[in-house]
């Protein structure tokens, strides 16, 4: 199996008021953080899709082992951003028969997370991650479901592709999913060196 990563960070981060892709913790940006995941795992590709901020944003990215998109219609919503950063792993890599989707806000993702959910491909067309009573993202597509994706439009993202085909889904427990950086408070939260304590009945 011939893997990549989209990582999804395109959006102007409205509540927050400023890109949360730069936002720093422990030393690196959330941005950087996602791509060292990424990286770092099994994954053949890893393609960054920026649009709102894109400037800023891209000058984040100097050096680092990535391809970089931008959704120059990231206004439309995630089903746009996903369409274009699988178009480009398409074209960077045509043998790639699965797409991780990763946001640049859950700061505790990591290689072995990515690697489970890789593991778990054997097992089913699609796997995702299982927090908080829900199933979410990272969450890895076989190439059977590449169409549908390409297929998203406007705010549609991948979670519909999710329920319609839930009883096929494998799932891989992970709590911290449920920790995402949508605003101030959300931000400061993570600053506490004591943040994953506050998650820890988080329900799988």
């Amino acid at each position: 199996m011939q893997a990549g990563v989209v990582i999804l960070a395109a959006g102007a981060s409205t509540r927050l008021g400023q890109p949360k892709q730069l936002l720093v913790h422990e030393n690196e940006s959330l941005l950087q953080r996602a791509i060292r995941a990424a990286t770092s795992s099994w994954c053949e590709e890893v393609v960054v899709v920026l649009g709102a901020n894109y400037e800023s944003v891209v000058s984040d990215l100097e050096g680092l082992p990535v391809q970089v998109v931008k959704n120059e219609a990231w206004q439309q919503g995630m089903g746009a951003s996903i369409r274009c950063g699988l178009q480009k792993l398409l074209e960077v890599n045509t043998g790639i028969d699965a797409v991780l989707l990763l946001l640049c806000d859950q700061p505790y993702v990591d290689a072995e997370l990515l690697n489970q959910l890789l593991q778990k491909k054997s097992e089913a067309g699609i796997v995702a991650c299982t927090y908080s009573e829900t199933m979410g993202t990272p969450v890895l597509f076989g190439k059977a479901y590449f169409p549908e994706l390409l297929n998203l439009s406007g705010q549609e993202g991948a979670k519909k592709l999710l329920y319609k085909y839930k009883a096929g889904v494998a799932l891989v427990p992970f709590p911290f999913g449920a920790v995402d950086i949508d605003t101030a408070a959300d931000y400061a939260a993570l600053q506490d060196k004591d943040v994953r304590n506050l998650f820890r009945d988080v329900r799988r």
